[in-house]
This record gives C-alpha cells, sequence and structure tokens, in this order.
C-alpha cells in the first residue's frame, strides 16, 4: 500500500523542487504509517485528481515531503471537475496540512470559504390564529386556524461574486392532521458586487414601506444599487395581484361584498409588474418613495354585492368596471431616537382604483429581538389602515385586509434560536363598518 502511494504521489509533483532526504520508512515525514491521509491520496490518485509529471512516468524512488504534499494538495484544490466525495478528501487534506499550504499562499480561510458550497438554513414555525368578522346582519363568525410550516433555504455558491437561493415549503394544519409535499416557493440568482446587488429569477418582494403594499414573489429581476441612499429597480410578473389567498385563508370571514369579490374574481389572469424603489437609511431618519405599476384582467372582475342579495350588482375597483391596470404610489418615514426606540410610518395610494384606494400605518417599536440572542425581546403598538386596492399584497399576519384598527404584538427568544409571537387586532372593516379581531401566535424553530 505505502509503495503504490508513494509512486502515486512522485507522480503527482508539478513542481520539481529538490528534494530533501529523510526516512524512506515514512514518505509523510512525521506522520504516522497508518494515518488516514493515506488511502485519501490513494483514492484520489485512482481517481485521476492527482496526475503524473509531464511525460506520464511514475518515479517510485523519490521521497516526499510534508511541503510537496502541500503542492499536490494545492493542485487538486484548483480543479474545477472534481466529485463531491473527492472535494471532500481534498478539504479534509488542506486542513490537514494547512500550514505548508499557507506558506504556499494557498489561504485556508479561502478553502474554508469553498469547502461547502451549498449551506442550509431554515425554521419550523407552528402558528395559531382566531378570526372574528361580524357580518352585514350583526352576526360574529369566526374561523380558528392551527397550522405549521417547515422550510428549507439553500444558498449555492457560484464564484466570488454570485450566489444561487431558493426557498421549499411543506406546511399543512395541525387540527386536520394535514400536510402538504415539500414546494419549491423561490429561486433566483443573485450578484453581489460593490454597492450592487443583481436578483433575478423568482424572488421576495418585500417593498420599502415595510410591507405595506407588497409582502409576496415575484418572478423577475430587480437591481438595488447605491451605500446610503439605494435605488431598486424591479420589473416581471406577479401571479396573485390581489392576494385572494388572504380571503380563502380567512375562509371569506369579512363583509358580504368581500365575500363576493373572492367568489367572483378571476385570480388566474398573472399581471405584469414594474417597480422602483428609493430609500435612505441614516442614522436616526430613514425615508423613501416607492412606486409600482400592474396591468391585469384581475382589477376588472373585482364587482360586489351591495345589497346583500347574492347577486354582485357593482365593480369593487373602478366605477366604469372597465379598468385594468394599478398605479401606486407610496412613502415611508422612521425616526430612531435610540438603539432600542423607534417610530415609524408608511402611505400608500393606487391611482387607478374609486375603492379602498389607500392604505397607511404607524408604528411605534421597543427592544432588538433576535431569535440567535437568547433573552431577546420586543415589543411594538400601531394603528393600520389597510385599503385593499392599496395593500394588494401586504403583510397581514395580524390586520385584516380591508380593515382599520389597533394592532400590538411581542416577540421574544426564550432559548437561542427559538422564538415565540403575539399579536392581537381590533378594529373595524371598511366597506360596511362592522367589527372585526384577529389573535395571533407563532413559535419558530431556526437553524
Amino acid at each position: 500500500m505505502k509503495k503504490t502511494l508513494v509512486s502515486a504521489l512522485t507522480t503527482a509533483l508539478v513542481v520539481g523542487a529538490a528534494s530533501t532526504t529523510f526516512a524512506a520508512s515514512n514518505p509523510f515525514s512525521d506522520v504516522p504509517a497508518d494515518h488516514w491521509a493515506y488511502d485519501a491520496v490513494s483514492q484520489l490518485a485512482a481517481d485521476g485528481v492527482i496526475t503524473g509529471y509531464g511525460d506520464s512516468t511514475f518515479q517510485g524512488n523519490r521521497n516526499i515531503t510534508r511541503y510537496e504534499m502541500a503542492q499536490m494538495i494545492a493542485k487538486a484544490m484548483a480543479k474545477k471537475d472534481v466529485s463531491a466525495a473527492d472535494k471532500a478528501m481534498i478539504n479534509k487534506l488542506a486542513a490537514e496540512f494547512s500550514d505548508e499550504l499557507n506558506n504556499l499562499g494557498v489561504r485556508v480561510s479561502n478553502l474554508e470559504k469553498h469547502a461547502d458550497n451549498v449551506k442550509w438554513t431554515g425554521k419550523l414555525e407552528y402558528t395559531y390564529s382566531s378570526t372574528r368578522a361580524e357580518d352585514s346582519t350583526g352576526k360574529t363568525n369566526k374561523k380558528n386556524l392551527d397550522e405549521y410550516v417547515f422550510r428549507l433555504e439553500p444558498t449555492c455558491e457560484v464564484n466570488d461574486h454570485w450566489d444561487l437561493h431558493a426557498r421549499l415549503d411543506a406546511n399543512g394544519e395541525l387540527s386536520q392532521d394535514s400536510t402538504t409535499d415539500v414546494t419549491l416557493k423561490r429561486a433566483w440568482a443573485q450578484g453581489n458586487y460593490k454597492n450592487l446587488t443583481v436578483k433575478l429569477g423568482k424572488q421576495e418582494l418585500y417593498t420599502n414601506e415595510h410591507g405595506l403594499v407588497f409582502d409576496e414573489t415575484f418572478s423577475g429581476a430587480a437591481v438595488t444599487f447605491g451605500n446610503q441612499l439605494k435605488a431598486t429597480l424591479m420589473a416581471g410578473r406577479i401571479g396573485d395581484p390581489m392576494n385572494r389567498n388572504v380571503w380563502q385563508k380567512e375562509d371569506k370571514l369579512l363583509s358580504d361584498s368581500r365575500n363576493s369579490i373572492a367568489a367572483g374574481a378571476n385570480g388566474n389572469d398573472t399581471a405584469n409588474f414594474q417597480g422602483i424603489n428609493l430609500q435612505y437609511e441614516g442614522t436616526k431618519f430613514d425615508g423613501g418613495l416607492g412606486y409600482y405599476h400592474l396591468n391585469s384582467d384581475n382589477f376588472k372582475t373585482l364587482t360586489a354585492d351591495n345589497n346583500g342579495d347574492g347577486v354582485l350588482d357593482s365593480s369593487y375597483y373602478s366605477n366604469d368596471n372597465d379598468e385594468d391596470s394599478a398605479d401606486i404610489w407610496s412613502a415611508n418615514l422612521g425616526y430612531r431616537f435610540d438603539a432600542k426606540n423607534r417610530l415609524w410610518g408608511s402611505y400608500a395610494n393606487n391611482s387607478k382604483a374609486d375603492y379602498q384606494d389607500n392604505a397607511w400605518q404607524v408604528e411605534y417599536d421597543y427592544g432588538n429581538y433576535v431569535p440567535a440572542n437568547k433573552g431577546s425581546w420586543s415589543a411594538y403598538a400601531a394603528y393600520r389602515r389597510m385599503g385593499q386596492n392599496a395593500s394588494l399584497c401586504g403583510t397581514y399576519d395580524g390586520v385584516q385586509k380591508g380593515s382599520k384598527g389597533w394592532e400590538i404584538g411581542a416577540q421574544y427568544a426564550v432559548f437561542k434560536n427559538i422564538g415565540i409571537l403575539a399579536k392581537y387586532f381590533d378594529g373595524d372593516q371598511l366597506d360596511n363598518g362592522k367589527d372585526v379581531s384577529k389573535l395571533f401566535g407563532r413559535v419558530e424553530f431556526f437553524f
């Protein structure tokens, strides 16, 4: 075994450095003969990763030093078309001979960066929500949901500037013991340069007014450039521009008109989407502007049952029911008093809509919740008005789409990477003034 290994190693020498003569019984100098590196290098030689001299001959009479060994490892590290198993062996050998590699100018920190090109993070979350909404007859309807989501988020390194990202989810309702297959929710390529980020593919769409207009995904491209003042340009397609899954999830609890909208609207027409965000992030102040344009036949199908007879008798988007686009303008402004206290607000208006065409929110935050820091926590109080034709796909954990009212909440890291969240919303429905409330709780485990 040792003779075969010595032949393979000497064959692999690319740099003809003068050999240092030492005990021939141990070609690894002070490495024991039963060290795992013997088998590792033998396997790499058999796989063709470690190759011979230019004349393709074996020179088994040469002794191998640790320095020469590091030269071979450096050459193997530079190979691109290497199997995952061989790559793992190369990385392990490189860690063993890190001092020699450093002397050759091959930084071990760079090796560690590329040692595992795929990194996995994710979380498991359990969510309970209880929604109460009064209908036009004064009856209070209620809906409880007991759900879970298991999420995986791999990141794959392509080169020094580009990464691949994805999100895979499986979810279900605990009360029904249901589950789904793992579904690919997002997949995008991301290029990171100085003051420039490029994203291509199906990606997150969380807009700069704290998700007032969009907390969704879209398929397309996003380019962000700048430092303290940043501009983001976005263009692509959105599959559900009116976020009808919110109505479906709450089991049509809100007013009769929105029940009819959910039932009657055609949610199959994917919207064309373009947007721009300008955002300034200062030490104390932050603020920005946004503009979004969408085009979809979905907007022409937003009709309502105004008299409660089950017949759709009027438009719920534009007076003439012939508008197929949305033009939404937004603004946000915030002030940080210190490391724990912050006040902010945001506003959005859809100039194409005639009903529920504006949305706004004001929130005061205290604390600094970081799931990785046990004992960290935060709390907030907010007032929100979520006009559905301005807040198309906003954040609705607490507040209900098409309603206004007060919301309070808190988050606490009970252990490292384990957090609990609680929210409560109490308000009125925008189209009929009837009561609506929601209790929201979640436990999340990060890894």
